[in-house]
């Protein structure tokens, strides 16, 4: 089925340069109808801060078609939030095929500086509302009408931490971790009712987090001399989302092109 005609909800949609909004731009170029959910207030305590006028700004930048692109601005860390997120969507569109789980909370925190305060929170934005929004989208999924659209789609996401250490984001790289490992569990638990369940690890991806120094040093590792782009880890999302990809479940994709971490 064509993206066209899917129901699409994406999360972590908060910031024109983030990966959240180019998965929205390039499924709502493809003709999907949008739900978008963003949580600037986690921006704002970035040091890359958020957009101006936050998820309304973004919605307007990915054209403003009141008729396809929808949003809510939601704190994933509150226990109702991912069922009301769901529930807005669906009401909005009609039932959701396609769940892409994009969003996180970043805590550059290391082994001396965790809090338990820290840890739960992250648990709760990374893990728990992922857990969460899939138990709804799962509860609200139609198979019969779900087949109609080429079988229902999840996507998450994680990050390097299964391929190298990340001692300096404790937090982050144990619920970016727990995710991973998840998938295959995710998978089969909703295989047999026609849905697919991946994960995406983009690889550096330059969405202005990193500072000169560190886009220097890794840009010297990736073998093409540049981090990667929201655009691409946006079309690797898309592959996922195609019938071509109808056989693909339970698998964690590293679209990391060929980062060399033992280059400095």
């Amino acid at each position: 089925m064509p993206i066209e005609g899917r129901n699409v909800l994406v999360t972590g949609v908060s910031r024109t340069r983030g990966i959240g909004f180019a998965i929205a731009r390039r499924l709502a170029d493809d003709g999907a109808r949008l739900f978008v959910h963003g949580w600037p207030a986690h921006d704002d305590e970035m040091s890359w801060g958020s957009d101006l006028d936050g998820t309304a700004s973004v919605v307007a930048a990915l054209g403003g078609d009141p008729e396809r692109i929808d949003h809510a601005v939601a704190d994933l860390a509150r226990p109702d939030a991912p069922a009301a997120l769901l529930t807005a969507a669906r009401e909005r569109h009609g039932m959701v095929d396609t769940l892409v789980v994009n969003h996180a909370r970043s805590s550059p925190y290391g082994l001396e500086r965790l809090t338990a305060a820290e840890l739960d929170l992250c648990w709760a934005v990374n893990v728990r509302a992922t857990l969460l929004l899939v138990q709804e989208y799962a509860a609200q999924y139609d198979p019969a009408a779900g087949r109609e659209r080429g079988g229902g789609r999840v996507v998450l996401f994680t990050s390097g931490q299964h391929l190298a250490p990340m001692s300096g984001e404790i937090p982050y790289a144990a619920t970016k971790g727990a995710l991973q490992q998840l998938t295959l569990t995710l998978s089969d638990a909703l295989v047999d009712r026609g849905i697919t369940v991946n994960c995406v690890n983009p690889g550096p991806t330059d969405t202005g987090w990193a500072d000169a120094e560190l886009t220097a040093q890794v840009g010297r590792a990736l073998p093409r001399g540049r981090w990667n782009t929201p655009d691409e880890a946006a079309a690797v999302v898309r592959l996922l989302l195609g019938d071509d990809a109808a056989t693909i479940t339970g698998n964690t994709v590293d679209a990391e092109s060929g980062f060399r971490r033992w280059v400095h």
